[in-house]
């Protein structure tokens, strides 16, 4: 299940992933909301949260995930992923220089860290 994070500057949409994330939460949640705000920004910057019984993404959540992120390709300014799952830590990092954005990981107690570096200009 995905979350709408609330209270974000403008130009930021934020997200926190719950369970099991399914390719129906993208078609539901994020993608209207990433496409509503690139319909008002050029420029995106994006927060993602793993709550803590995040358990994974389905096959068809990580179809859809890079789907969204090559259809705005040059549309992503910052990223910040917040998570201390192991496997996704790890997945971030090794793939991190493949985020078309300026791309950065944060620990689930630097959540306001991760807030504030997305608000830098």
């Amino acid at each position: 299940m995905i979350a709408q994070i609330e209270g974000l500057p403008a130009g930021t949409v934020g997200f926190r992933a719950h369970g099991q994330v399914t390719s129906a939460d993208y078609e539901s949640i994020i993608v209207p909301d990433v496409e509503a705000a690139f319909a008002l920004n050029r420029k995106l910057r994006m927060l993602y949260v793993t709550a803590e019984d995040f358990t994974g993404f389905d096959p068809g959540a990580m179809w859809d995930d890079a789907k969204l992120g090559m259809r705005h390709f040059s549309g992503w300014e910052r990223v910040a992923l917040v998570t201390d799952v192991p496997w996704l830590r790890t997945a971030a990092t090794a793939f991190g220089f493949a985020v078309p954005a300026k791309f950065r990981l944060f620990h689930g107690t630097e959540l306001a860290a991760a807030r504030q570096w997305l608000a830098q200009d």
